[in-house]
């Protein structure tokens, strides 16, 4: 399925700048990117949007659940995704927006289960599906208080994040239940049939006067 491939893109998107920020090295290729510090930050536009390095064990926009949750939170990412590719081909008949937001979220998804599963083991810092997620996306934004947190600035985030909360928009903007359709169409049907009996009748009526 094509939209596969936008997951997929989505994934691929989200890992490289996640390596670039936190860094990486492959030998072989004689290859070695420094990253960022943990905590540093780079203004791109001013202060409006910064890039800063943070990790965080927990949900999206750094929203933690505690220590405990990282086992939870690693598996139902795994049994969520493989349920959103198995939705994806039984919606094949569904509009493009409501598949595309589908394709976002599971991108999305998978990009921050990559880190979540494989990043301790990657950087040796704890064992598999223990990861932390690498966020670095801030912007500026007023004063909220979102679970007990005060933030001055929007919760710095990632590209999985984004494409998760537009896919979410998306969702909330196309979505039209199937059975709703439906039944949309019976009453078309049904009214198109009335509309075509009262013609024929009419008709019909006609020749009877001429007659």
């Amino acid at each position: 399925m094509r939209l596969l491939f936008v997951s997929l893109f989505i994934v691929i998107a989200d890992q490289i700048t996640k390596l670039f920020v936190k860094g990486f090295s492959i030998p072989f290729l004689d290859i070695n990117v420094s990253g960022m510090h943990y905590g540093e930050s780079i203004d791109i536009i001013g202060s409006l949007v910064r890039f800063t390095y943070v990790e965080n064990p927990g949900m999206a926009f750094g929203l933690d659940l505690g220590e405990g949750s990282k086992l939870f939170l690693s598996l139902f990412s795994i049994i969520a995704s493989i349920a959103l590719i198995y939705y994806l081909f039984k919606i094949q008949d569904r509009k493009l927006p409501y598949r595309l937001a589908i394709a976002f979220i599971l991108g999305g998804a998978i990009g921050n289960l990559i880190d979540r599963t494989f990043y301790g083991v990657f950087y040796g810092y704890d064992s598999i599906f223990y990861g932390r997620v690498v966020d670095f996306i801030s912007i500026d934004f007023f004063d909220f208080t979102l679970f007990g947190h005060t933030y001055e600035r929007w919760p710095i985030f990632n590209i999985a994040d984004s494409f998760v909360t537009i896919g979410v928009f998306m969702l909330i903007i196309f979505h039209r239940k199937p059975h709703k359709a439906k039944e949309d169409n019976i009453v078309k049907t049904t009214a198109e049939e009335k509309i075509d009996t009262i013609i024929i009748e009419d008709k019909e009526s006609e020749k009877f006067s001429t007659e």
